[in-house]
């Protein structure tokens, strides 16, 4: 979350792209449109995203990993504990340099997602976390996906719920995102783009989370967002609580298995297809 709207940067620097000078910073603006690490304010949101790499790394292990879409590149860094390789594309210039910078293990580039410059057949997993919504054309990206990956590959995505994230709502509430999913929607995209054996999870509040919305007028979401907004104070309360917040105060369940937990009320989408 940023001061404005979820999926928050914070000012962090790289090398300038072209430079070859670690001293000449590049800067990744607080826009709204990605979240780090390392800043109270973001925690909540940085969590959120970094629990869903942390519970889907093991299916990396051992693996040549392409990370579509890969932002400030903390995920892309994550996987690349357990993975062969990690090839790492955005389209963002400075996020790129960031990512050189401060990641080396990771073979980052530049490149648009609906062209992916990588070969036919030639990774094994693909991992495109928050950034679907992102993308103008969703079906071609993830056609370039499925031709990028080698023949049982898998493709593993998440995104917010347009039901929970955005709800009643014809357009998205974040600026920066042009086509909100449902579950069915989600998965309609992946088969039609040539994906089968589609796993649908959903990411909820664990108890402590559930705990926090109650302190803070029924959803800490609201109350960060209401802040934001509003472009007023924290209370001291909910800066600590939001500060506290774990990848383990997250639950991730694959749809159909809880009865209380539809994946029609979750808050982020998690998708896992095998490309044949």
């Amino acid at each position: 979350m940023s001061a404005f709207v979820p999926d928050g940067l914070h000012p962090v620097h790289a090398d300038h792209p072209g430079t070859g000078n670690a001293a000449v910073p590049a800067v990744l603006t607080l826009t709204g449109e990605r979240t780090i690490p390392d800043l109270d304010i973001e925690n909540y949101w940085f969590r959120r995203h970094e629990v869903v790499y942390q519970r889907l790394a093991a299916r990396c292990a051992g693996r040549d990993v392409l990370e579509a879409g890969c932002g400030e590149g903390y995920g892309a860094d994550l996987i690349a504990g357990v993975a062969r390789r990690v090839v790492a594309v955005d389209y963002d210039q400075t996020a790129v340099a960031h990512v050189r910078s401060r990641y080396p293990r990771v073979d980052v580039l530049r490149a648009n997602l609906a062209e992916l410059p990588l070969p036919d057949a030639s990774m094994d997993v693909v991992v495109n976390f928050q950034v679907i919504e992102h993308l103008w054309d969703q079906a071609q990206f993830l056609r370039e996906c499925a031709r990028v990956l080698r023949p049982s590959g898998l493709i593993m995505v998440s995104t917010p719920n347009r039901i929970t994230f955005s709800p009643g709502r014809d357009t998205p509430i974040n600026p920066f995102h042009t086509r909100e999913l449902n579950a069915d929607e989600l998965t309609q995209l992946l088969v039609d783009a040539g994906f089968a054996e589609v796993a649908s999870y959903g990411l909820f509040h664990g108890q402590r989370l559930h705990e926090m919305d109650q302190r803070h007028g029924g959803s800490i979401i609201d109350a960060q967002i209401a802040r934001a907004v509003a472009d007023a104070p924290w209370p001291p309360e909910l800066a600590a609580d939001v500060a506290a917040v774990t990848t383990a105060d997250f639950d991730i369940v694959e749809a159909g298995l809880d009865p209380a937990r539809d994946i029609d009320e979750s808050l982020d989408l998690i998708a896992i297809a095998v490309r044949p």
